[in-house]
């Protein structure tokens, strides 16, 4: 069983790690005039990003409960 300080620790990894891709020169490198699928590239990244951030803390909190 996992100790719940250390489920709270990767949660503040994963919330940092958020504010560093979220971040402005990260973004910058992403605003460009390419398409993926159609989706301008910048839009791909950021809801790519949320979507696996979403998804890691979900895992922790689902590891983390057992």
């Amino acid at each position: 069983m996992m100790r719940k300080g250390l489920a709270g620790q990767r949660l503040v990894a994963v919330f940092l790690a958020g504010v560093l891709l979220f971040d402005f020169p990260l973004l910058s490198l992403f605003d460009r005039p390419l398409r993926v699928w159609g989706v301008p590239l910048l839009h791909f990244y950021v809801f790519v990003v949320w979507a696996a951030l979403i998804l890691v803390i979900a895992w922790i909190a689902e590891r983390g409960a057992r």
